[in-house]
C-alpha cells in the first residue's frame, strides 16, 4: 500500500463516522485529507481535493465524473463509495480507466426497510397530519371520521424491486395482517416465497394493490417510471411510497394525481433535487409525506457503513479482495 516508502494519498468528500477513520488511521500509511464539514464539498472544493489521490471516499451527493477522474488524475485506484446506491458515479468512465468501486450493500437493508414500514404508516395514518392539528388547536374532539387513513390489515401491498431492501420490506409487513404481497421487476424472484409473494406485470401490480412501495435501483429503465399514466392505473385509495431514487418519480405527476385525488397519499424518503426546495407545489399538499433522505439514518448503521466504506478503500489500495466491490 506504501510507494516507494511514501504515504497513498486518500480524499474524503465529507465527515464520516469514527469507525471508519479508525480504520484509515490505523492502516499508518494513508495520508488522509478531507472537505472535514457535514456539509456537501463545492465542486471546485472537491475538484482540488482529489489531485493526487490514489483513494476517494464519496457519498451519494458527489458526482463523480469524468472530470473528477481527470483532476484526480492516473494515481486513482480505487472509489469507495459510502452508499449502495451508484447512480452518482459514471462507471463507464471509471471501468475505462480501470478504477475499482467499492460500495455498502446489505449493512443498511434492515434500517432502511424500517423506514419505508415508518414512512407508509406515517403516511397511511396520517400521523403529520395529526401531529399539526394537536399543535395548532385543530384537536377539538373525537370526531368518527376525522383523519381515518388506511391500515395494513387484509390489505395487497405491491413492491416494485423485490431486492434486498423489497424483501425487507415484505418480511416486515407481513405480520400486520397484509393478505397479498405482489411484486414485479425483470424476474420472478426463487426468495419470494418466504413472504407468498406473487410476481406479476406492473399493470397488475398498479390495478390491484392498496399500499405501492418503490425500491428498485435507478436505472435507464426506471427513470421516471412513476408518471401519468402509472397513476393513472392506481387505486384512488392506494398509497404511495418511494425509498428508492427520487429520479424513479416524475413528481409533477406525482402532484397532479395527489392534487385530484387520482391516488390517496404518497409519503417520500427520496426527492429530485435533493434538499426538495422549501416552495415545492408537493410541500403544499396535507396527503404528501416527505422526509429528508433518512433510510439509514441509524447510529449503528452508518458507524457500520463507515467502517465499510474505509475498509474497502484500504483493501482496494492494497490490491486485496474489497468486502463488498461493485462489479456492473
Amino acid at each position: 500500500m506504501q510507494i516507494a516508502g511514501r504515504l497513498m494519498k486518500v480524499f474524503l468528500t465529507r465527515r464520516i463516522p469514527q469507525e471508519g477513520m479508525k480504520i484509515l488511521s490505523a492502516t499508518g500509511v494513508c495520508e488522509v485529507s478531507q472537505w472535514d464539514s457535514d456539509e456537501p464539498a463545492p465542486r471546485a472544493e472537491l475538484l482540488k481535493g482529489v489531485q493526487g489521490a490514489h483513494g476517494l471516499l464519496c457519498m451519494l451527493s458527489d458526482k463523480i465524473d469524468a472530470e473528477v477522474l481527470d483532476a484526480a488524475g492516473p494515481n486513482l485506484k480505487v472509489i469507495s463509495t459510502f452508499s449502495v446506491g451508484y447512480d452518482h458515479l459514471a462507471m463507464d468512465e471509471i471501468k475505462k480507466r480501470g478504477i475499482r468501486v467499492g460500495y455498502t450493500p446489505d449493512v443498511l437493508t434492515d434500517a432502511t426497510a424500517e423506514l419505508a414500514v415508518a414512512l407508509l404508516l406515517s403516511t397511511a395514518r396520517r400521523l403529520p397530519e395529526g401531529v399539526e392539528e394537536v399543535k395548532n388547536g385543530g384537536w377539538s374532539s373525537w370526531k368518527p371520521l376525522w383523519l381515518c387513513g388506511h391500515g395494513l390489515s387484509d390489505s395487497t401491498v405491491g413492491i416494485i424491486g423485490l431486492g434486498r431492501i423489497g424483501m425487507a420490506i415484505a418480511q416486515r409487513l407481513k405480520p400486520f395482517g397484509v393478505k397479498r404481497v405482489l411484486y414485479s421487476g425483470r424476474t420472478a424472484k426463487p426468495y419470494a416465497a418466504e413472504v407468498n409473494g406473487e410476481f406479476v406485470p406492473l399493470d397488475t401490480l398498479l390495478s390491484d394493490s392498496d399500499f405501492i412501495v418503490v425500491s428498485c435501483s435507478l436505472t435507464p429503465q426506471t427513470q421516471g417510471l412513476c408518471d401519468k399514466a402509472f397513476f393513472s392505473k392506481m387505486k384512488k385509495s392506494a398509497i404511495f411510497v418511494n425509498i428508492s431514487r427520487g429520479a424513479v418519480v416524475n413528481q409533477e405527476d406525482l402532484y397532479e394525481a395527489l392534487k385530484n385525488g387520482q391516488i390517496a397519499a404518497a409519503g417520500l424518503d427520496v426527492t429530485t433535487p435533493e434538499p426538495l426546495p422549501t416552495n415545492h407545489p408537493l410541500l403544499t399538499l396535507k396527503n404528501c409525506v416527505v422526509i429528508p433522505h433518512l433510510g439509514s439514518a441509524t447510529y449503528s448503521t452508518r458507524g457500520v457503513m463507515s467502517a465499510l466504506a474505509a475498509q474497502n478503500l484500504v483493501n482496494g489500495l492494497q490490491g486485496a479482495d474489497m468486502p463488498s466491490e461493485l462489479t456492473v
